[in-house]
């Protein structure tokens, strides 16, 4: 197959490595012409200073990525999602397959990446959506070490479509869902809980507590699965608690990053000054915040984590403040 993977980061690169290991013919964009450059003649992911297959080329033409294929992978920032579409928008001229592996939820609205592109696209332009996410750092996949991910949509064709196409028997394991509500959530709300994660490493609270923050970050993710008609039994999965245990244990997690930096006692801005890749968290507490607020749902890890990074409320403080709730039955 052709496909064009629209953002060279760390992950649009392993992506892109597993699609060039399974023979498909790969074109990466990005608009920022020193790292299109590297790649063609270096052959090298600079966010993680790996080499890639030399068959994967890369332009800083968005034309030029459109016309290449049929499907697209969208792996940027949800943060500047809605920009990276409208370039696309004027340019597509063919209806293309969808396929978004970035992992967040818009504040204000809680739009789901699949429907900010059902806003955005037409059904002439877009041929169906599918969603990417598990436990999956990109600095294991592209070194081929064993990964298991989900391809999910609305439609089981498409879902299972891109599960051909992505599988590799050597390394890259994918499952196929058409609960893709349930697989967008677990993806962009475990973030909240990698934050919280590194918060209580750099406090040094132990592995008790953190053990103690997936668990009951587990029903917190419920509640908000509940509340949106998303299966709750997708927890058990990979885009559940597989993503959640990963993104809570590794310092991999740009997300459990910041967050123990800000346990470590630096500020919000501090933390993301320092930081060379986006840290999708931030942006979703302060979404699942409001969204808790506005639906009357219990969640108190999701409040405390606001606390902290919008309010300025101590991590030590805001830790003590969750141990001192009423108590209660399990």
């Amino acid at each position: 197959m052709r496909i064009t993977v629209i953002g060279a980061g760390s992950w649009g690169m392993a992506l892109s490595k597993v699609l060039s290991d399974n023979g498909h013919d790969v074109l990466v964009y990005d608009n920022n012409s020193k790292i299109v450059e590297k790649i063609n003649t270096m052959h090298i992911c600079i966010q993680l200073n790996e080499y890639v297959p030399e068959s994967i080329q890369a332009t800083d033409q968005l034309n030029q990525a459109l016309k290449h294929a049929d499907i697209l992978f969208f792996v940027v920032p949800t943060k500047v999602l809605r920009a990276v579409i409208d370039d696309v928008l004027p340019l597509l001229d063919t209806p293309k397959l969808m396929v978004n592996a970035a992992k967040g939820i818009e504040p204000k609205t809680f739009k789901r990446v699949s429907e900010v592109f059902a806003e955005c696209f037409d059904a002439k332009q877009m041929k169906g959506f599918v969603s990417l996410s598990g436990p999956t750092h990109a600095e294991e996949v592209i070194r081929g070490l064993p990964t298991l991910i989900t391809s999910a949509s609305a439609s089981e064709a498409d879902a299972k479509y891109v599960q051909k196409i992505l599988h590799n028997p050597h390394y890259f394991r994918v499952y196929s869902s058409t609960d893709l509500v349930a697989v967008e959530l677990g993806g962009a709300i475990k973030n909240i809980f990698a934050l919280a994660s590194g918060i209580l490493r750099g406090l040094g609270l132990g592995d008790n507590a953190n053990a103690a923050l997936m668990t009951r970050s587990l029903v917190e993710m419920g509640k908000i699965y509940e509340h949106f008609g998303a299966s709750k039994d997708a927890l058990m999965g990979l885009t559940g608690v597989g993503d959640l245990m990963v993104t809570c244990t590794s310092t991999h997690s740009r997300n459990y990053q910041a967050g123990y930096k800000i346990g470590k006692g630096k500020d919000l801005d501090e933390t993301l000054n320092s930081m060379t890749m986006v840290v999708e968290g931030i942006r979703t507490t302060q979404a699942a915040y409001e969204l808790i607020k506005q639906h009357q749902i219990e969640a108190p890890i999701i409040e405390a984590l606001y606390d902290v990074l919008f309010n300025r409320v101590s991590p030590t403080i805001a830790y003590e403040q969750l141990l001192a709730r009423t108590l209660k039955p399990e």
